[in-house]
């Protein structure tokens, strides 16, 4: 593992004052310390964000909620304002990874993941991901768990979150801050289908921090469901997901949202 320094800052602003092109915020670190081990990636500075105000879930002037980007998976699955107005996001949640995961995860750290891929993670191996312009050995080797839809000569990797899929069948937004201020991002905005550029995942800037994500008045509450077909009943990435809300007026839709992960 390549040494690197660490970092504790206790403000927002002292947190994006550290940030660099070598440097890699870490929160739980259930993703991050796997690559770090894995020599896939090789910061030379963590910033520890866990002293950060990000921890509230708060209500919106709109009806919504607020969700910091601190807030622990297993904490925001199991919150009774989730349970009851919005299930899908706790559906998902409770669908992925381990109780020991879940607790540790964060909301942020959730949407920051990154592929699965076998040859991603195969630092002796050619990857557009990891190494642009070496190649994708996945478009003709081990695919089965990779892209139908959105896939690029470049890249068939997929974002492994079901977490992501409940928020981008909600609509949420994400909320940032960097150099710059602060921007709101809808999800569907947030995260990149490949492309030409398969090493950018998503669509924040390089000394941006994700602070919260916000989950708009409308819950689908009644009438939502998630879906995650695998290989195993737990502790398993999906092979498909789903995730649909519908807003009923009796018989008559509304209006309907789907998301396929």
């Amino acid at each position: 593992m390549t040494p690197f320094s660490y970092h504790r800052p206790e403000a927002i602003d002292e947190a994006l004052a550290l940030i660099g092109p070598d440097s890699r915020f870490i929160a739980g670190g259930t993703n991050l310390l796997d690559l770090m081990k894995e020599n896939v990636l090789h910061p030379r500075r963590l910033i520890d964000i866990n002293r950060l105000p990000l921890r509230e879930i708060t209500p919106t002037p709109e009806g919504g909620l607020l969700i910091g980007a601190l807030v622990g998976n297993a904490e925001l699955a199991w919150d009774p304002r989730i349970e009851a107005r919005y299930p899908l996001v706790a559906k998902a949640i409770l669908a992925g990874a381990s109780p020991q995961l879940r607790n540790m995860a964060s909301t942020g750290g959730n949407l920051l993941q990154r592929t699965r891929c076998y040859y991603f993670y195969d630092a002796q191996t050619p990857c557009n991901k990891r190494e642009p312009g070496s190649g994708c050995p996945a478009r003709d080797g081990l695919n089965r768990m990779h892209a139908i839809l959105g896939a690029s000569e470049a890249c068939v990797a997929v974002h492994p979150s079901d977490l992501c899929v409940a928020l981008a069948a909600l609509g949420a937004q994400v909320h940032t801050q960097g150099p710059q201020g602060k921007r709101h991002i809808d999800f569907a905005d947030f995260h990149r289908l490949p492309g030409d550029e398969p090493w950018r995942d998503n669509n924040l800037d390089e000394r941006e921090l994700i602070t919260a994500v916000e989950l708009p008045a409308q819950g689908y509450a009644n009438h939502c469901a998630y879906l995650k077909l695998r290989d195993r009943a737990s502790y398993a990435f999906a092979l498909v997901s789903v995730a649909a809300a519908l807003d009923l007026d009796g018989e008559q839709i509304r209006g309907a949202r789907i998301a396929l992960g």
